[in-house]
């Protein structure tokens, strides 16, 4: 078993890689003066069962390539199998067409990691379930409710909490974290009456005089949670808290967090936090080293990874 990281997220893979107690691959991977992306593995990996390393984030664009290069040179290389470990997916969120004559991106990103050489794959809290079956090849969507669940029975324990969807699409994520916490579940029903106008929220359950819970698999601009935030405490709620598993957090989103009514947003470190993201006041990042482990552990011992959640 062999570990390549590339440059998207070097510590969480550092992380991985002492928890299975392994060094990484050494190998190159680097830019030519025209910012072409060059892979070079310095070591043997004929026969061997390779885990590369690489959320597709931030610059988004030269992170999937990275990603495709190194699957290639791995491919080439003779690797018995290839695991692209992708904590997060970038692109997921252009699942459907929205509009006429608009692409399916996520299917055309699965088809482009399957072409370059993975074998299977494994990521954390796809942004859409289905995305699993744009590809052909094996793929492990895990999970980071356990972490959350415990993480909040560690510092809510006594208090009256209530879980709380961001949107209609996000009820199933919520669900699953509240059932395993045994707590109510409520909604936020967004919607725009119509274009100019700013948006709606309206809570569908009863949240008031209860600390509240919000969850969602990203945050990107930060405004879904802001203004969810307010509407539950317009609502009677007594706080609002946020657990989210990738913080994209693009342009002023921390900013707009810290002066948000959230008092605390917990996100995992599937992507690499930013110096904006480490000083915020009210972000916290939590580790998914452990979990990625234990999945890559199972996958090359071809053990049960689903068995992680029961």
């Amino acid at each position: 078993m062999k570990i390549v990281a590339c440059n998207s997220n070097r510590p969480l893979a550092e992380a991985v890689a002492a928890t299975l107690q392994l060094p990484l691959t050494r190998a190159s991977i680097r830019r030519f003066a025209d910012m072409e992306v060059f892979v070079e593995i310095h070591e043997n990996v004929r026969g061997e069962d390779v885990f590369v390393v690489q959320s597709t984030s931030y610059p988004a664009n030269d992170t999937l390539m990275e990603l495709l290069v190194t699957l290639d040179a791995l491919r080439r290389s003779s690797a018995r199998r290839v695991t692209a470990v992708i904590p997060y997916f970038g692109y997921a969120r252009q699942d459907r067409k929205t509009a006429s004559r608009s692409p399916i991106s996520a299917k055309l990103v699965a088809n482009l990691i399957t072409t370059a050489g993975a074998n299977r794959v494994l990521t954390m809290d796809l942004h859409a379930a289905q995305i699993q079956g744009f590809f052909d090849i094996p793929v492990d969507n895990l999970y980071a409710a356990p972490l959350f669940s415990r993480d909040v029975q560690e510092r809510f324990n006594g208090r009256d909490l209530m879980i709380v969807s961001p949107d209609v699409g996000g009820v199933l994520r919520a669900r699953l974290l509240a059932t395993r916490l045994n707590r109510d579940l409520a909604i936020i029903d967004k919607r725009r009456e119509r274009a100019g106008h700013s948006e709606v929220m309206n809570v569908i359950g009863d949240v008031a005089g209860r600390d509240c819970i919000l969850v969602d698999d990203l945050v990107d601009s930060g405004g879904t949670h802001c203004n969810a935030a307010e509407a539950l405490i317009k609502a009677g709620a007594r706080s609002v808290s946020a657990y989210v598993t990738h913080g994209v957090l693009s342009g002023g989103a921390v900013a707009r967090i810290a002066s948000s009514p959230i008092e605390t947003m917990v996100i995992t470190d599937s992507i690499l936090a930013t110096e904006a993201v480490r000083l915020a006041p009210n972000i916290r990042q939590i580790t998914i080293a452990p979990l990625m482990a234990e999945a890559m552990r199972r996958i090359s011992d071809e053990s049960s990874v689903s068995s992680l959640f029961d």
